[in-house]
């Protein structure tokens, strides 16, 4: 029936819209109020045990539709989204069982149809409680700050033949990248585009571009062809309000054959919950860049040695 699509549409698209503004006025945090109450209330407000398809259609229309405004509105990436899409999906998964098995006792107290005309009755003013629940779960996550900032250090190395100075040589400035890229960088994760280095020394800037922004890094420490470690002082990326960059390091190591061992070190905060969720989705993504940084060093060396 279109009552039971544009009934579960619109609950649908209200429950995500609140929960976005409520996120973005930072009433919310990136946590479990928004990644799994969220979604589980509105699991539970359309679960039953005589769900209709139109309904399902319904639901993940109004999923789609949220996730193309994000999208063209670059309020959030699509790397983002795909990502957080499992844990939202299972948590509207586990809310809509639940509601279900609960709904089945009063099902076989009533008429099939009587029930449904009341499950349809009911269903706007039944919503109201559980998006309250989950403004106060927000609020409470938030005020008390029961996700504190992670700060978390991923480290990639690749062995190249050739010397560590003629490495950091190749590595400390690049005026194109250009390289096979990684699974989540042909979606929309940044790409880098070169990286400058304006005063090689202590103190120096380096910046990095990116096709939705830039990086810029400081020098904190250097020893050439041994060391180049930046703090990053700024950093705008489209829709990544989330993370943050914090320390960048490069390590060259000379290994008995006169190779180099190149070791990058990338320290970022973080602000998703439940982590043990997010942190392997954040480590991979990191690798991914650190990996595609590998892959154009390796052209770059080949092509000047």
């Amino acid at each position: 029936m279109k009552k039971d699509f544009f009934l579960a549409a619109g609950i649908s698209f209200f429950f995500l819209s609140i929960g976005f503004a409520l996120l973005h006025a930072d009433y919310f945090d990136y946590g479990i109020a928004f990644f799994v109450a969220l979604p589980f209330s509105l699991g539970y407000v359309l679960g039953s045990p005589t769900i209709k398809k139109n309904s399902w259609y319904g639901l993940i229309g109004s999923l789609i539709l949220f996730c193309l405004i994000l999208l063209g509105n670059n309020l959030e990436g699509l790397v983002c989204i795909l990502l957080a899409m499992p844990l939202v999906l299972i948590a509207i998964l586990v809310g809509f069982i639940i509601k279900a098995l609960f709904s089945l006792g009063k099902k076989s107290s009533s008429p099939n149809n009587e029930y449904d005309d009341l499950l349809d009755d009911n269903l706007l003013k039944s919503s109201v409680v559980p998006l309250l629940i989950v403004m106060i779960i927000g609020t409470i996550e938030k005020q008390m700050q029961l996700n504190p900032t992670q700060i978390v250090e991923v480290s990639s190395s690749i062995v190249l033949p050739y010397s560590p100075m003629q490495v950091y040589e190749t590595i400390k400035s690049v005026d194109t990248l250009d390289a096979p890229k990684p699974f989540l960088m042909q979606l929309d994760l940044p790409v880098p585009q070169k990286c400058i280095l304006e005063e090689e020394k202590v103190g120096g800037l380096r910046t990095c571009y990116f096709e939705g922004g830039t990086i810029v890094e400081r020098i904190t420490a250097l020893e050439k062809g041994k060391l180049l470690q930046m703090d990053v002082i700024d950093y705008e990326l489209t829709g990544r309000k989330w993370l943050g960059f914090r320390e960048a390091i490069y390590t060259f190591d000379e290994l008995p054959n006169g190779h180099c061992k190149m070791t990058r070190i990338t320290t970022y905060s973080s602000h998703l919950y439940p982590r043990t969720y997010w942190e392997p989705l954040e480590r991979m993504g990191i690798e991914q860049e650190h990996q595609y940084v590998f892959n154009n060093l390796e052209k770059d060396l080949s092509h000047a040695y």
